[in-house]
């Protein structure tokens, strides 16, 4: 994670490190200068005041570059912060669904928020920790150079300092880890809850939900508490290990000092540069801040692997029909084949029915059938094109979907319907809603079509012919309907299969059916049976089958044929 954020901004991160080094240089000069200031004052003789001057000029500086550090680092991290976001958000609505669905609602509130706000952090850190090391060892050199028997007496402290420090920096890593875990479950806990109110208010569960949301608190608290232990560790085993280390610096320091080995300047040189080679606090908290970082980027990094769809630049052949064909389709999740070995021809400008019982597959059909997943086998045509050669951009524009729950987006009610590839103008949108049953309750609406999407109180069966509108007011060549109509009354199904009926020769039509009457309607019926197909054809032909009558639950009379249809008419699977 590190390298990727260093390389997409890598001039803001090199002037933080270049600040945070500079403001380190200072600290460092400064225990020298000071000491030299100090021995001329007391020689004797003039005031030396260009020495004084320098020590001014050095804390000056060292406190403007940890000024600048902190601004600049901080508008880095936001704006890195921003660019993960969006990063995972097009990788998360690009990729196939079902890769999506791996990743429940709260989990991935937390890694788009919180998580990705750690790991942008990481570039800062990394400066922090590397010039939090840099004042240590700076520290240790500094002694050394002053006096070789006070450098050699601060070693004897190094091993349990270095110790101490790594096992600091591995245990806030593991910690971390296991809080940012507790807090998506949470996270998700609370969205379940949230989007299912009326169902716990229904059930009569709200305290038992409540004591299931807030359950991993328990655990929470406990990574919360073992952070403050490992840091609280660190700091205790530092608050004791250091102030031995200091007397036994400052003692032979003395000792050197009453030996005439040292100077009063050069003592409190040594004195200066052992506080900063004994700061450990910086460093394990600059540690601490890298290790979190880490952490973060682990676990939003599955995020951002989130594969995109492949494709080349086919262009779809201008003014094509929309034919569809399914080669050898087979579809595998999980270990189960969802879809076996479906050939299926659509011609161009006719509509096909995909029936089955419950598990069947017929969603997962409707889903290969636009590219909404890839099929692990075999291949989808439009117009003679894979579509798995069609850019996605392009691809959007030709086939249009209608869901059984619609998400609508949008401010209002016209842009809601409007929402997709390409603008759908306000006479396109009224046209639409009215194919699809929606423009005489949209008008009821307080401002009609541009009435916000929040303050629209909608049915179910609203909220579908809405979603239909929308695919409706896509100029495409393939339409599919997965159980879009699903939530309509049977006089509503109706009038939305004649105005589908008008798109008869200009847009073809792959419709998820669950009543007979649509089966009925459409040119051919596709009978799905476990993933695999079980016969194409004509509804009244199928209709001789109980097998086929019993996916219609019973239904007990025989749904009037299409007009004009040739009953034992069909497509060749």
């Amino acid at each position: 994670m590190l390298p990727a954020l260093l390389r997409h901004r890598p001039a803001p991160a090199l002037v933080v490190l270049v600040c945070d080094t500079a403001g380190a240089l200072c600290a460092l000069t400064l225990p020298l200068v000071l000491g030299l200031t100090i021995d001329r004052l007391l020689g004797g003789g003039a005031v030396p005041w260009t020495w004084i001057a320098l020590c001014t000029v050095l804390v000056t500086a060292e406190t403007a570059f940890d000024a600048a550090v902190t601004l600049l680092g901080g508008v880095h991290s936001a704006r890195l912060t921003s660019r993960l976001r969006e990063r995972a958000l097009e990788r998360l609505l690009r990729t196939e669904p079902r890769r999506a669905a791996e990743f429940s609602p709260g989990d991935l509130t937390t890694r788009l928020t919180a998580t990705a706000t750690a790991a942008a952090g990481a570039p800062v850190a990394a400066a922090g920790a590397l010039c939090a090391v840099l004042l240590p060892v700076g520290g240790l050199i500094g002694i050394a150079l002053t006096d070789a028997w006070t450098a050699l007496a601060f070693l004897l402290g190094v091993p349990p300092l270095v110790l101490l420090l790594r096992a600091f920096t591995r245990d806030t890593g593991a910690v971390t880890a296991e809080y940012q875990r507790s807090q998506a479950v949470v996270a998700t806990r609370l969205a379940e809850a949230v989007e299912g109110a009326a169902t716990v208010r229904a059930a009569g569960t709200a305290r038992r939900e409540h004591a299931r949301i807030t359950a991993p608190l328990g655990e929470l608290a406990v990574h919360g508490h073992r952070t403050w232990r490992v840091y609280g560790r660190a700091v205790g085993l530092s608050s004791v290990l250091l102030p031995v280390l200091a007397a036994l610096v400052l003692a032979v320091g003395g000792l050197r000092l009453a030996a005439g080995a040292l100077t009063v300047g050069e003592l409190v040189t040594v004195s200066r540069y052992a506080a900063l080679a004994m700061g450990v606090g910086a460093v394990t908290g600059a540690l601490g801040a890298l290790a979190r970082s880490r952490a973060a980027g682990e676990r939003l990094g599955p995020v951002l692997a989130l594969p995109a769809p492949g494709h080349r630049g086919a262009v779809l052949p201008a003014g094509g029909p929309g034919a569809l064909e399914l080669t050898g389709v087979d579809v595998t999740r999980d270990g189960r084949r969802l879809l076996r070995d479906v050939d299926l021809a659509v011609p161009g400008g006719t509509s096909v029915a995909v029936v089955g019982l419950s598990g069947s597959g017929k969603s997962v059909l409707a889903a290969v059938a636009g590219r909404l997943t890839d099929p692990d086998r075999g291949t989808v045509a439009l117009d003679g094109v894979p579509l798995r050669d069609v850019p996605p951009e392009r691809l959007r524009r030709e086939v249009a979907y209608a869901f059984a729950a619609p998400a609508l987006f949008g401010a209002t009610v016209s842009e809601a319907v409007a929402f997709g590839a390409g603008a759908a103008d306000p006479a396109t949108v009224r046209e639409a809603a009215r194919a699809a049953e929606a423009d005489d309750f949209v008008r009821l609406l307080p401002h009609g079509y541009d009435t916000p999407m929040d303050r629209a109180p909608l049915s179910g069966g609203e909220r579908q012919r809405l979603g239909l509108a929308r695919a409706f007011a896509r100029p495409g060549r393939l339409l599919i309907l997965d159980d879009a109509t699903s939530g309509l009354d049977t006089a509503t199904e109706r009038r939305v299969q004649r105005a589908l009926d008008r798109y008869e020769g200009r847009r073809t039509r792959l419709i998820v059916a669950h009543r007979a009457s649509t089966a009925a309607r459409a040119d051919t019926v596709l009978w799905l049976e476990e993933g695999a197909v079980r016969a194409v054809g004509r509804h009244e032909r199928l209709w001789r089958d109980p097998s086929y009558r019993a996916v219609f639950h019973g239904s007990a009379e025989r749904p009037p044929p299409r007009p004009g249809g040739n009953p034992d008419g069909g497509l060749a699977a």
